[in-house]
């Protein structure tokens, strides 16, 4: 497996401290970031999933805990929307250049709107997808928050 990915390399471009951490990748797993947690080894409220919706019709971009479920009128809330829905896997696919399983909000291939969950700011680091299946990158919320142009938002269901 190659640790160099568009994720990667937009991480290093930026001058991001990162750690490229690889794991198994189980393709049957029902909820795949908590799959990378175990796998890892790392709680999951610090391996955060990249998930892909529409707000309003309009692609955006969310990072949240991967033990959590996104909550929709929040998310509508944080890009001042009136209405999200979950985007189609394929569609998610299309905007981001990356596979279900390997999307990383870094280095897409269409830049979009992105939101992180603020909750996930308050932690020391957090992992996410580096853009391939069984690999995540571990790196500050805050750098990741920064280099993302990310809003800070509550978007996780109560």
């Amino acid at each position: 497996m190659s640790k160099t990915t568009r994720a990667t390399q937009m991480l290093t471009k930026a001058k991001i401290a990162f750690t490229a951490v690889t794991y198994n990748y189980d393709p049957s797993a029902d909820r795949i970031g908590l799959q990378a947690a175990e796998a890892i080894g790392e709680a999951p409220h610090r391996v955060l999933k990249t998930l892909l919706a529409q707000v309003d019709g309009k692609p955006v971009c969310m990072v949240v805990p991967s033990d959590r479920e996104v909550s929709m009128k929040k998310l509508a809330a944080a890009f001042a929307g009136k209405s999200a829905q979950m985007m189609k896997p394929a569609d998610a696919e299309r905007v981001t250049g990356y596979h279900v399983g390997g999307i990383s909000p870094f280095g897409q291939r269409k830049k979009v709107p992105t939101a992180i969950e603020e909750a996930a700011l308050g932690e020391t680091h957090v992992y996410i997808n580096g853009g391939q299946r069984g690999l995540q990158v571990r790196l500050s919320p805050r750098d990741a928050q920064v280099v993302l142009d990310a809003v800070a938002a509550s978007l996780v269901a109560d």
